[in-house]
């Protein structure tokens, strides 16, 4: 399909190319399997660029994709992920471009199956595609439901293609056993990449280590999403064995959970215990106390660690100002510093990292 189509005429033709499947197997891993399969577009479209990223904060190489992106990245959750929220959220999306970030990242499963995530993001891409690397996720784990996540995601985003697609939440090998089976996730995604759907590949993990460094071991993938705070030393770390294979491997390591859901902040003050049970994000721990750490001491740790960028999730604009503002002002920590703040996070960490304690198949 030529580059010279028209963006609807280029959309329509992917919508019927996802749709019509096709009988890939397993063998699809195998670059060589892939030389007859026809392709969507000849080419993608030059890499995004915000010309106000370099003036607004520091910039990283994430991995070896080739783009420069800034130290602080818009998480598609928090006021993102709230239900006919477009007031408010897409308000957010625009402000952050206009303050120079430059990487947005959203999944198919931000808010609930009518994924307001992707549709408040979508209502800025219609119009400024080109300022953003725009990454998104299936939590699916075979290949025609990640090809159905993907259709939607592309609807709903209002583009032809994203520059990052990232397999959610792997936090077990039955996790990685399920997706690099025949008819398995992966076919989806390397499918995508070869049909120039997507850019680049990824994987994503809070639980534990293991399986994303399994997922390391057996493919090439771009990038890595991963839980990374000021708790993290204390309870299956990521940063003991997981880190370092990642930056072996030159990939893009974008970090998140960055305040535990504020848990990790001082300013942080606890729902009830039945509010709390309540809630999704603390069914396996709660507690009565507020985190120990500022916002600053919390987005400086783990911009302090080898990461390209960090992701947070902003419920208003002066959240997100204050985020970019203090990527603009982020000098690293020492080693004596960053050890400080892990010694601070301790008594809190258990309820900063409640994703790593809950109950996996």
């Amino acid at each position: 399909m030529s580059d010279n189509l028209p963006l609807a005429a280029r959309k329509q033709g992917r919508r019927e190319f996802l749709k019509a499947g096709g009988a890939i197997t397993a063998a699809l891993l195998a670059p060589s399997a892939l030389a007859g399969t026809p392709k969507a577009l000849s080419a993608l479209p030059a890499l995004p660029s915000n010309p106000r990223t370099p003036a607004a904060m520091p910039t990283r190489n994430l991995g070896k994709t080739g783009y420069r992106v800034g130290i602080f990245s818009l998480g598609g959750q928090a006021a993102l992920e709230h239900p006919n929220n477009f007031d408010v959220a897409v308000p957010i999306v625009e402000r952050a471009l206009d303050l120079g970030v430059n990487y947005i990242d959203t999944s198919s499963i931000y808010g609930g199956p009518e994924r307001w995530s992707e549709q408040y993001i979508g209502k800025v891409m219609a119009r400024r595609r080109n300022e953003a690397f725009l990454a998104t996720k299936t939590k699916e784990r075979t290949r025609d439901d990640s090809m159905r996540m993907i259709e939607k995601s592309l609807e709903l985003l209002q583009t032809d293609h994203v520059d990052l697609w990232q397999l959610h939440d792997l936090g077990t090998m039955t996790d990685v056993n399920a997706i690099f089976a025949k008819g398995g996730a992966m076919e989806a995604l390397i499918e995508m990449q070869q049909q120039k759907v997507v850019r680049n590949l990824g994987i994503t993990g809070h639980y534990r280590p293991d399986a994303l460094m399994e997922c390391i071991r057996r493919h090439p993938f771009d990038t890595i999403l991963m839980a990374m705070n000021a708790a993290d030393p204390h309870h299956y770390s990521f940063n003991q064995e997981l880190l370092p294979l990642a930056v072996e491997r030159q990939m893009g390591i974008i970090g998140m959970k960055i305040p535990g859901r504020s848990r990790l902040l001082s300013s942080w003050t606890p729902p009830s215990i039945e509010e709390q049970k309540h809630s999704w994000e603390g069914m396996t721990i709660q507690t009565t106390t507020p985190g120990t750490l500022t916002m600053r001491e919390a987005m400086y740790y783990t911009l302090s660690r080898p990461v390209s960028t960090v992701i947070i999730g902003c419920d208003s604009i002066a959240q997100l100002d204050e985020n970019v503002q203090l990527a603009r002002e982020f000098t690293p920590l020492s080693d004596n510093q960053t050890e400080a703040l892990v010694k601070r996070a301790e008594p809190v960490s258990k309820p900063s990292l409640f994703f790593r304690f809950y109950e996996r198949a």
